[in-house]
């Protein structure tokens, strides 16, 4: 229950229409067990929270999640699913979210808008409508598309690679027919590829991935015994002898699902960000060294703990480090097998490489508050 200015205890119930609805709900969502324990109404919702909220379009399910609670993680806590609506985790401009008592604690129900216009008398359409994301994935996407991971860089000599192209060309453009030594698999269109980054433990110094960066793509046309010949079709660079050439990674980005903790405690680190940036704000990509192999999946929430100041014992003149504030949420989006790569969604305070990352825990948001 939540408390009215007054001091009172007081509990936030539906309109006629969200109640009748309400009554069709039953419990649902990916983490049974975080649900069966559910939020309270001091628990987790914020002060603000409103009682109905219609979505607009450029909304994410972060930010309506942060509508209501004070950690946008908890949705699937206090979500309820609609039998009667197909795949409620597809949310639309003009749908209402509404809060409700669910046997004592709050819960979010949804409720469909109508999505109608009246052209005449006679006659109605449904315009077509496109679901919220449940974060902003454009830049998600343009990152996917010029990068990927390998786990094992020795099977990188194994791979094609450009050795000329037209005219005794050093680089290449688009129109350019480019040779490339190697088997490459498949007809179709490949994808040239120059080794960027190492990523190590920091505190073991295992080898977690090396990062490719996309340059170009080409089409194939033909292979000649060990030598395969390519058009340029598109470069983000100029293509030059040496990069790596692979058949296109088929990635489908999960678009669907929600935030929410990791099952188990994770800790970790913010390995860089692409670009070589120092310093982190929100809605930029970083690369942590934690991964599948860990029990990190699409969706999952870490707290960033920034580190604490390096300072000087003015008796000893030992170098001392203050303890870290916690400053920062990052939602992973790809997990590899020894890394991941995450958003971040909430800065607090300017992040930076070496930030330590964990599993968040219920009432660490003051500071991100």
């Amino acid at each position: 229950m939540k408390q009215s200015r007054d001091g009172r205890q007081r509990r936030r119930w539906p309109t006629r229409a969200a109640m009748l609805l309400g009554m069709a709900l039953t419990l649902g969502g990916p983490v049974a067990g975080a649900q069966a324990q559910g939020l309270s109404w001091d628990d987790g919702l914020r002060g603000d929270a409103p009682d109905r909220y219609t979505v607009v379009r450029g909304d994410t399910l972060w930010d309506i999640s942060g509508r209501f609670l004070r950690h946008p993680w908890q949705w699937p806590e206090v979500w309820q699913v609609n039998p009667q609506i197909r795949n409620p985790h597809l949310i639309y401009p003009g749908d209402v979210i509404y809060l409700y008592d669910c046997n004592g604690r709050p819960c979010l129900g949804l409720e469909r808008g109508q999505g109608q216009v009246r052209l005449s008398p006679e006659m109605r359409t449904i315009p077509h409508r496109e679901a919220i994301e449940p974060i902003p994935l454009e830049a998600v996407r343009h990152f996917l598309r010029d990068h990927r991971i390998v786990d094992d860089p020795e099977s990188l000599d194994e791979l094609a690679y450009v050795v000329g192209g037209d005219d005794r060309r050093l680089m290449s453009g688009v129109g350019d027919r480019l040779y490339a030594r190697g088997e490459v698999e498949g007809s179709g269109r490949v994808g040239f590829y120059r080794v960027g980054d190492r990523f190590l433990d920091p505190a073991t110094g295992e080898l977690l991935g090396l990062e490719l960066e996309s340059v170009g793509q080409a089409r194939r046309e033909r292979q000649e015994d060990e030598i395969v010949v390519l058009e340029v079709t598109s470069s983000r660079q100029e293509v030059r002898n040496n990069d790596i050439v692979l058949p296109l990674e088929v990635r489908d980005l999960v678009t669907e699902f929600t935030p929410r903790a990791p099952e188990q405690e994770v800790e970790g680190t913010i390995l860089a960000v692409p670009g070589g940036v120092q310093f982190i704000g929100r809605l930029q990509v970083v690369a942590l060294d934690r991964g599948r192999r860990d029990g990190l999946e699409p969706g999952h929430v870490l707290m960033v703990e920034q580190r604490g100041e390096l300072v000087s014992d003015p008796r000893t003149g030992e170098s001392l480090r203050l303890p870290g504030e916690d400053a920062g949420l990052v939602m992973v989006f790809q997990p590899y097998e020894k890394m991941s790569y995450g958003l971040v969604m909430k800065a607090s305070r300017t992040l930076s490489v070496g930030d330590r990352v964990h599993t968040p825990q219920r009432g660490l948001d003051a500071a991100l508050r």
